[in-house]
């Protein structure tokens, strides 16, 4: 407690933007749950590439001051009016609101009730904080966006990373036959996960694909996201998560192809579908390394490297 009584909480903060080293641990007042909201004691909270570069650059959140982090996984502490789904004691994890409601990487947080489902009990706090952001990504696109479906054939890029990884997984539950670019050393592991075919990247092109794809899920943007329309069939679905699709308009129309780009959002129904999986052993983060709250910077650090297998998570208790 301050003086005063207002009861506080250790937060990974920065108050300018830059590289991992303006990231402090700071002493911050303890947030209240509003109406419709729940305060969640964070056990164990993902970092994602938007992680990196909302530290580094203005993308889509005002300048800082700024806690970031938009994956949890922990207790709740206390409910706000109206909220009916959880009790204090229950085990939760999701997403916040993207992208506006970052502010996991604390030792509390606070967020919309319906952004939570229960954590399963057959799984524990590093692997649930590693899963939604991620995974919510890959739902929304092979399943929301794409409509992917038995049969069809779909190509995911950067597929050894945090969302590719979990939509190799999503996508060959969905019957799809899978081809994921990463480099050679990281195929053993995407065939491990179900993949039929890899793709290095480093050393193969992508568009020689003898047979043409019916979804591309583009993790990197830019003039990948253009290429990959090459790669489609007539009527084949594009859904890019970085800048650059948009630029593919004419190049996709002539093609007869739809490119989209897609941003994440917060939805119960995605986590429900989520924690299904996660709680049978269908979908599983690969988690190459858990850091401590106090040890965040480094945790950015390695992983704006973009070398990273899978999900870096930070542990909070």
């Amino acid at each position: 407690m301050t003086s005063n009584d207002t009861p506080v909480m250790l937060a990974l903060h920065q108050t300018a933007l830059g590289g991992p080293e303006v990231l402090r641990m700071t002493e911050l007042p303890r947030p209240t749950p509003g109406p419709g909201q729940i305060l969640v004691a964070v056990h164990a909270a993902g970092l994602n590439p938007t992680d990196f570069k909302h530290r580094a650059v203005p993308v889509f959140l005002p300048p800082p001051p700024m806690t970031l982090g938009w994956d949890v996984s922990g207790t709740v502490v206390e409910t706000g009016f109206g909220v009916t789904l959880f009790r204090p004691g229950d085990e939760v994890f999701g997403m916040l609101p993207y992208p506006y409601g970052a502010g996991s990487h604390a030792e509390y947080v606070t967020g919309p009730a319906r952004a939570f489902v229960t954590k399963p009990a057959g799984i524990g706090h590093v692997q649930a904080g590693a899963l939604p952001l991620a995974a919510l990504t890959a739902w929304q696109a092979l399943v929301d966006t794409a409509d992917l479906r038995e049969g069809q054939r779909v190509l995911i890029h950067a597929a050894a990373g945090g969302v590719g990884h979990l939509a190799v997984q999503l996508a060959k539950e969905r019957g799809a036959h899978v081809t994921g670019t990463a480099s050679a050393p990281k195929h053993d592991f995407l065939r491990e996960l179900g993949a039929d075919a890899c793709v290095d990247y480093r050393s193969e092109d992508f568009t020689a694909a003898e047979e043409p794809y019916d979804v591309v899920l583009d993790t990197l943007g830019g003039e990948t996201a253009t290429r990959s329309v090459s790669v489609l069939r007539p009527g084949g679905v594009l859904v890019s998560l970085l800048p650059g699709a948009e630029d593919t308009g004419p190049a996709a129309e002539k093609a007869g192809v739809c490119a989209v780009v897609m941003l994440v959002e917060h939805d119960q129904a995605g986590m429900r579908a989520i924690a299904e999986r996660a709680a049978d052993g269908r979908l599983r983060a690969h988690v190459s390394g858990t850091f401590p709250l106090a040890e965040g910077a480094k945790a950015h650090a390695q992983g704006e490297t973009g070398r990273t297998t899978g999900k870096l998570v930070i542990t909070v208790r």
